[in-house]
């Protein structure tokens, strides 16, 4: 979940909708231009009883942070709060419970994002040693309750943990208990931006399956593979989900512009802290009219942090986010973005893709997506098989892209050994959740914090 906010009260103020749109519009860059940022989230824990430590205890979130300074990062601090870093990786940021977050630099290939995700997992891993704090890559806490968690000193945390459950059963569970990997990236124009978005929704129980890593909650199975994904199928219909009309023809600005317009709004941020607008309209700021500011109109920083409390499968802002999977190990953090460039940066690779589910009706797109969490690969596809058997063919067309795109390392090497452990998920039938519930019933002997021994960094 995206966390940053750099709002300014002094920006230009929005007057018409159709800046709105062309905020969108804004985000074209031709191919050549096209980059790669990968962010991804890891839980963070005590090594010495697994307790998933406060921002203000003394080898806690807030003592991890200043260790990174070490490092070159620049603190970024809210409410005297140093509540993220910046640097020329990107940004580091805090998930409501603690959840360390890097949101890497736009990057050209996948070899400058692995070297990124290298850098900052030796960095991390460093300061843990220090403060005796380890890293786990999972998708779920597999064994705290929403009480045991720690709430980061955050504002916009406070409202929509106050707003989660007002609209659905299992929102505080998103923000509390899971992590993530995710991807975003460019298109060149209007027509560009809806296919890959297409592609990506279309494409996304895939993805959600061959990262499927949350089988368990509070130390015992779950019943899912990835429980982070059906989390999402009570959170908040309002702002989630599949979004039918991206199918639908003409699709494209205008009509996402009109879907964030009828998105409840969380907050407003002026002046250093942030104005709870939770349910409110953005029409309504648009006209004026916010009961919270009333007579002030937004700005597009405004428009901007906006966009950033949608969470559907894909999301649009001046760049598409690929969201459906969960959070993992090194190799799977380097894989997701080899998937997603590899199937949406080569044309004859993006069209192969299309082709494969163009024909998929509304209603079997989104069976699949229900499906998924709890099934993986043995989700059935439309039309008939299992998502198994469109795997392997998926995974073709994305190494097919990759080796158009030709983007070698110092060795010769190109991009496409990044989908290898993906192959390898394919070739053995098994899902990361799938080989850690092997585990828990065979060599754990039921005891799920064994995860933390083989799943943390």
């Amino acid at each position: 979940m995206t966390t940053k906010t750099v709002s300014d009260s002094n920006a230009a103020v929005i007057e018409s909708r159709d800046q709105l749109i062309a905020h969108l519009a804004s985000g074209e860059k031709p191919a050549t231009r096209w980059r790669i940022g990968t962010e991804h989230e890891k839980f963070v824990y005590a090594t010495s009883d697994h307790h998933a430590p406060s921002y203000d205890e003394p080898a806690g979130i807030r003592a991890l942070l200043g260790e990174l300074t070490q490092h070159g990062w620049r603190p970024v601090e809210e409410g005297g709060q140093v509540i993220a870093l910046s640097g020329a990786d990107g940004s580091v940021s805090l998930e409501p419970a603690g959840q360390f977050e890097l949101s890497g630099a736009p990057l050209d290939n996948l070899h400058q994002t692995c070297a990124e995700t290298g850098r900052h997992l030796a960095q991390v891993k460093a300061a843990g040693e220090k403060l005796g704090l380890g890293f786990l890559g999972l998708g779920m806490w597999p064994d705290k309750a929403r009480v045991e968690l720690p709430i980061m000193p955050k504002g916009r945390y406070a409202i929509m943990l106050r707003h989660m459950p007002r609209v659905g059963t299992l929102g505080l569970d998103m923000m509390l208990r899971t992590c993530t990997i995710q991807v975003n990236l460019d298109y060149a124009s209007e027509a560009d931006m809806a296919q890959k978005f297409r592609v990506g929704l279309a494409l996304q129980p895939l993805a959600t399956a061959l990262f499927a890593n949350s089988p368990f909650t509070e130390g015992r199975p779950n019943g899912y593979l990835s429980y982070r994904s059906h989390i999402w199928s009570d959170t908040d219909p309002a702002r989630t989900g599949m979004l039918p009309f991206v199918f639908e023809q003409g699709f494209g600005y205008e009509r996402y512009a009109d879907y964030m317009l009828d998105v409840p709004m969380y907050f407003v941020y002026r002046d250093g802290r942030y104005i709870d607008a939770a349910g409110l309209s953005f029409r309504d700021f648009l006209r004026g009219e916010l009961s919270v500011l009333p007579g002030e109109k937004p700005t597009i920083d405004d428009w901007n942090d906006h966009l950033s409390t949608a969470f559907p499968e894909v999301r649009l802002k001046t760049f598409l986010e690929m969201r459906g999977a969960d959070g993992g190990p090194w190799n799977r953090i380097c894989a997701l973005p080899a998937l997603w460039v590899g199937l949406l940066y080569d044309q004859g690779a993006l069209d192969a893709a299309w082709d494969l589910v163009k024909g998929w009706s509304l209603e079997a797109r989104q069976a699949l997506r229900d499906t998924v969490p709890a099934r993986g690969l043995d989700a059935p596809l439309p039309g008939g098989g299992r998502l198994r058997d469109l795997a392997g063919a998926v995974l073709d067309i994305a190494t097919a892209g990759l080796r158009a795109r030709a983007r070698t390392n110092a060795a010769g090497d190109d991009e496409t050994g990044f989908l290898e452990p993906l192959r390898e998920i394919v070739r053995t039938g098994k899902v990361p959740a799938e080989q850690l519930l092997d585990r828990y019933h065979g060599i754990w002997g039921g005891d799920v914090a064994k995860v933390y021994d083989e799943a943390s960094f």
